[in-house]
């Protein structure tokens, strides 16, 4: 057995790669999630908040592109993501559609781009990445810098319930026939993150296994926090919805959907 160990990298740290060898069975582990009604379900969000079709729309932590493919079919999509390895496997999942996008390595409490664009974008947990109220304010700050007036923000996250009474303190062990992986969750409610730690055996072709060791921390955000930071950093028309997890075993309240609006007279 050939052993890989993947150090945790924090969003607020700065580190340069959040998820290394993770990137290889990232998607094998999401593969339950309906992506084709979480991007309709986007599409709903900024339709109502007047992006147009073919606008332009900045993706931040992409990961594996899943949700890139989906939003190309409406939007000029510009992704990012911090992670190289999820890059390398959004930009092949793009090149198998015939989507030739632009990937841009970044990190979402920076975010830049050439112009103004339509919207901006984080799904499936990015912003319970960021662990301290400066990282979610920077993240805010920088979407409402490169939003064209009148344009819009929509991000998603996992509920504090999520966090506490789902994955909080309870292990998880899941086998198939080539992957096999344990995972074990640690919540501190005096820092309202939650710690995860997965060991991931991987079947090799020749029959042996390597192992992927990754460790995480989200944070427990309440919606009264995130949407008193969308009105620090000056959007409007915030909308927040508690929605489904897109995912055949999540429930209502699992996870909270935000879209907000950049005010089209910036100077008020």
């Amino acid at each position: 057995m050939r052993r890989k160990r993947n150090r945790q990298s924090r969003p607020e740290t700065g580190t340069p790669d959040m998820y290394g060898d993770f990137a290889r069975v990232y998607d094998r582990l999401m593969a339950d999630v309906d992506y084709d009604a979480w991007a309709e379900f986007y599409h709903g969000l900024l339709s109502a908040s007047g992006v147009p079709e073919m606008g332009t729309v900045l993706e931040a932590a992409c990961g594996t592109g899943s949700m890139t493919v989906r939003l190309a079919r409406r939007y000029r999509v510009l992704p990012g993501d911090l992670s190289g390895e999820m890059l390398t496997l959004a930009a092949d999942k793009a090149r198998g559609q015939g989507l030739d996008l632009n990937f841009l390595c970044q990190d979402m409490r920076c975010l830049q781009a050439h112009r103004p664009v339509d919207a901006v974008i984080s799904a499936c947990d990015g912003v319970n990445y960021l662990l301290g109220e400066g990282d979610l304010r920077r993240f805010l700050r920088t979407a409402n810098s490169v939003l064209k007036p009148g344009g819009a923000i929509a991000f998603d996250i996992s509920s504090a319930q999520k966090l506490t009474k789902v994955l909080g303190d309870r292990p998880r062990i899941q086998k198939e026939k080539d992957i096999c992986y344990f995972w074990e969750n640690r919540w501190n409610g005096r820092s309202r993150r939650l710690l995860m730690q997965l060991s991931i055996f991987i079947m090799r072709f020749d029959g042996a296994w390597d192992l992927i060791e990754e460790t995480q921390t989200q944070r427990a955000w309440e919606k009264e926090e995130i949407i008193r930071a969308l009105r620090a950093e000056g959007f409007s028309s915030i909308r927040c919805d508690i929605g489904r997890d897109f995912s055949p075993s999540a429930h209502k309240g699992q996870r909270l959907h935000f879209c907000a609006e950049k005010p089209k007279d910036v100077n008020g």
